[in-house]
């Protein structure tokens, strides 16, 4: 699936009036702030998702590229797996009243991978402007988010608390706290970059917005998340101090981290001095979790679930591992086998690990959106990790960002291509 330089990377980009261009990019805006707006359905990023795609397409600015086939054909067999294995048990109940049916899962597998192929094809063009609008988006829609989970947590809105928290954890604007915290970490990145990298207007307004999303992370109580953010933002600065132009920025990079981590722990240190705060941070902090450990514990099932899906090449169907064990799977890769057989269990895995490999090969090409592109690959490889401890199949910003990988390694390409016939050009000597 690794993407090659072939004779497409002389295509010319797509063209289009300023105002077709300006009404474009505002929908990727769109995209990226109603993202974190899914506690109903059909949530807004839906409705924008699908505006996005009805306009980019009326106006010509999605381009099929041959770099995209094995995404799509890998996504198509993906669904496919998954679509072959529910046949038998379509009508089966799920368990749980708010729980989708096997139908509408399939369809929300299907509506994922659309978003895959948008995304790549929409950031393959207008790469620099579309990624900025989209993480202008995403910071704002991750500030309403954050605001309002932290809001509720302290029940500072009335009513709020029981809207926007989940078993005394924050959930902000999503259905799970998990999901809440999850999301979170692309758009705190961003803030981040600027926090380390921009002129102090812009980096005071982006260390507030780092701080509140952090906070809101730290209230939803998601050990994955939390792990999350600080992997992911240590992976990303590391990235950014090996591709920095000059000593002083990698040495501005440095000192700003080492103060956010102090001023971090200082805050930590300040929330935990609250009961509520201090008992729920011991209690989820614990790796002793009773749904963790015993036979039909998490990491119990993850073996009970590998021995079953050797038997059955299948599949059991899509949501239906909680019929024979007491939790569902928490495992994507596993999830994967049981939903869809061998079929899906081999291409999701073979999908997001290829791509992390991959993305691995443009963290030094100085493209225009190089800093957006390490946040976006930072958070991807930590929902790659995040996947193995929880199911992530249907995280609506993790195919997103699934997407945004695909579309930049294409970008990156024809980068590389034009700074290349630039430079040969420019070594011809003038006859």
């Amino acid at each position: 699936m690794a993407y090659a330089a072939t004779a497409e990377t002389s295509l010319p980009p797509i063209t289009a009036p300023p105002g077709v261009l300006a009404v474009q990019r505002a929908l990727v805006w769109l995209i990226g702030a109603s993202g974190a707006i899914v506690f109903i359905e059909p949530s807004p990023y839906e409705i924008a998702t699908l505006l996005a795609t009805v306009f980019f397409f009326a106006t010509g600015a999605l381009r099929m590229r041959l770099a995209f086939i094995p995404l799509l054909a890998t996504l198509c067999l993906l669904n496919t797996g998954y679509m072959i294995s529910a046949i038998s048990v379509i009508d089966q109940p799920v368990g749980a009243v708010d729980r989708p049916s096997v139908a509408m899962w399939i369809t929300t597998s299907w509506y994922m991978a659309i978003t895959v192929m948008l995304f790549a094809m929409v950031v393959a063009e207008d790469t620099a402007a579309r990624l900025d609008m989209l993480r202008r988006g995403l910071i704002v829609g991750a500030m309403i988010a954050a605001v309002l989970g932290i809001a509720g947590y302290f029940n500072v809105v009335p009513g709020g608390r029981n809207l926007l928290t989940l078993y005394d954890r924050a959930r902000g604007t999503f259905k799970d706290p998990n999901v809440f915290g999850a999301f979170l970490i692309l758009p705190a990145l961003f803030a981040l970059q600027s926090v380390v990298s921009d002129r102090l207007g812009k980096s005071l307004r982006n260390t507030i917005a780092f701080g509140v999303m952090s906070l809101a992370i730290l209230l939803a109580f998601s050990r994955a998340a939390w792990g999350g953010l600080i992997l992911t933002a240590m992976f990303m600065l590391v990235l950014m101090v090996l591709t920095s132009r000059s000593q002083a920025q990698r040495s501005r990079i440095i000192i700003i981290a080492l103060v956010a981590v102090a001023l971090a722990a200082a805050l930590v240190a300040v929330l935990l001095s609250f009961d509520s705060i201090s008992q729920m941070f011991k209690q989820r902090a614990s790796f002793d979790q009773s749904y963790d450990s015993g036979r039909f514990g998490r990491f119990g099932r993850y073996i009970l679930g590998a021995d079953m899906a050797l038997d059955r090449p299948f599949g059991i169907g899509p949501l239906q591992f909680i019929r024979y064990f007491p939790e569902d799977t928490h495992n994507s890769y596993l999830n994967a086998f049981m939903s869809g057989g061998w079929l899906s269990g081999i291409c999701y895995p073979a999908l997001v690990f290829i791509t992390a490999l991959n993305g691995f090969r443009y963290i030094f090409v100085r493209a225009p959106w190089q800093r957006a592109y390490l946040a976006v690959f930072a958070a991807y490889l930590g929902t790659v990790g995040e996947s193995f401890i929880i199911d992530t199949d249907h995280w609506r910003h993790f195919w997103m960002m699934l997407g945004l990988m695909w579309g930049m390694f294409v970008a990156a390409e024809h980068y590389k291509a034009r700074a290349s016939q630039a430079f040969n050009a420019a070594a011809v000597p003038a006859s």
